[in-house]
């Protein structure tokens, strides 16, 4: 089989899974993984998101199942919610976690492009 582009992709799963097996624990599932993709689009747009917005996204679950997921990713230390100006909703912001989550993972984006 010869490489190919498409092969950085597969390197990239590879990279991410590494990633995965140095942090155990904290292995994000599919809707967390969502859920906190739109946490840090938000952040780095500077646009506060409220748990509201997130348990509203009907096309990952239901709002149980968002409330948990979120629950789930604060019990990680992923994600901090604090009540904002109006003081009865929850503003949901990354945690340092999260960030350097991030930045491991274009690392691994980075690598794998440069091998090609």
């Amino acid at each position: 089989m010869s490489m190919t582009k498409s092969s950085s992709y597969i390197r990239f799963l590879n990279l991410i899974d590494v990633l995965d097996r140095i942090n155990p624990g904290k292995k994000l599932d599919s809707i967390e993984e969502s859920l906190l993709d739109k946490i840090v689009l938000s952040f780095h747009a500077k646009q506060s998101i409220l748990v509201g917005d997130l348990i509203s996204m009907s096309e990952l679950g239901s709002q149980a199942t968002l409330h948990g997921r979120l629950k789930n990713l604060s019990a990680m230390g992923f994600i901090k919610m604090a009540a904002n100006e109006d003081g009865r909703k929850k503003e949901v912001v990354p945690s340092k976690i999260a960030l350097k989550r991030y930045d491991e993972i274009s690392k691994c984006l980075e690598k794998a492009v440069k091998a090609s």
